[in-house]
């Protein structure tokens, strides 16, 4: 292990089977990577990837396999209550102390509709973010919560929970957005842009409370042995990323993403993907995100070629940047 900054290793469940992603977080861990990250789908975001396992399960899996700490990205509010939430992130910091952080967003109409609750407008679904986040803080902290607002709980008590706190980051891509999560977050979960934009949501989150509060950046990268390998995998996987704007929120199934990026062309997943066969040029983009301030950098390989990649970054890009 190495202090900080962290390289972590993004565990994606909506392209891999769960057991396959164990093996992967155990290779990770063998080849120097320092922690780790899941995501939390229902669906996948294309039929391409086909994958969706319960990232809650495999996270006692991954935790009781390896000593990499983990965190994982959820929306509370929709499929999940937030008093589930907050006893699956006790549970999981109890077994694991100082090793768990749970990320709290807005949500995906693509994972969160399939309880039938309505889809409301981002800043209802902001203010249903807040509102989640005090409850399972309060949870979280030990307090018996009663709450009838946009969710409802009634004498809610954690019984069994950790000795440490459970860093709660909020996820946030807009300006708008860092600056309402700054606060309450205890840190910032993003997605990784140009620096100039990247500096904008940071500014941001520390204008509305996150001043001093940790930075982790989440980045999607494609390497492979050859260019046209690297941009042929990425758009493969990943062309939905190339989608701006409230799209990714608003679709509802894999097969509407895949028709609102059929006229998306290889070339054009540079706009949103790191895609590059030099490890050298993807360690000088993870240092920029570092000369940033991010202190855990979990990096999303989204080509099909995991263990390659686990095993080159594990060669030549994370010395690189120890040095």
């Amino acid at each position: 292990m190495t202090s900080l900054p962290r390289i972590g290793f993004h565990a994606s469940h909506e392209q891999f089977p769960p057991s396959e992603l164990l093996a992967l977080a155990s290779q990770a861990e063998a080849a120097g990577f320092d922690c780790a990250m899941s995501s939390d789908h229902f669906r996948p975001w294309g039929k391409a990837q086909g994958h969706s396992g319960y990232a809650w399960s495999w996270l006692g899996a991954a935790l009781a396999r390896t000593r990499l700490p983990m965190g994982v990205i959820s929306a509370p509010g929709y499929r999940y209550h937030p008093a589930i939430i907050a006893q699956g992130a006790a549970t999981l910091a109890e077994m694991f102390p100082g090793r768990f952080w749970l990320a709290l967003g807005s949500g995906q109409r693509l994972n969160e509709d399939i309880t039938g609750l309505a889809w409301p407008e981002k800043a209802e679904r902001d203010a249903r973010l807040h509102e989640c986040a005090d409850i399972i803080r309060a949870l979280l902290a030990g307090e018996t919560v009663s709450h009838h607002g946009r969710v409802t709980v009634v004498d809610a008590k954690l019984y069994s929970r950790p000795s440490q706190p459970v860093p709660l980051l909020g996820a946030a891509v807009t300006e708008a957005t860092a600056e309402a999560v700054g606060a309450w977050a205890d840190g910032l979960l993003t997605t990784s842009a140009e620096p100039k934009q990247m500096r904008k949501v940071i500014a941001a989150f520390r204008r509305g409370g996150g001043r001093g509060k940790r930075l982790v950046a989440q980045v999607a990268l494609n390497w492979a042995p050859t260019e046209a390998e690297a941009l042929s995998g990425a758009h493969e996987q990943w062309r939905t990323n190339v989608l701006g704007g409230e799209v990714n929120w608003e679709l509802r199934r894999p097969e509407d993403f895949d028709t609102a990026t059929r006229f998306v062309r290889p070339e054009d997943m540079r706009q949103s993907v790191w895609v590059s066969a030099d490890p050298g040029w993807h360690a000088a983009r993870i240092a920029e995100l570092i000369e940033l301030g991010f202190e855990e950098i979990q990096l999303h390989q989204v080509g099909r070629n995991q263990q390659a990649f686990i095993d080159t970054f594990g060669e030549r890009v994370l010395p690189a940047l120890r040095r």
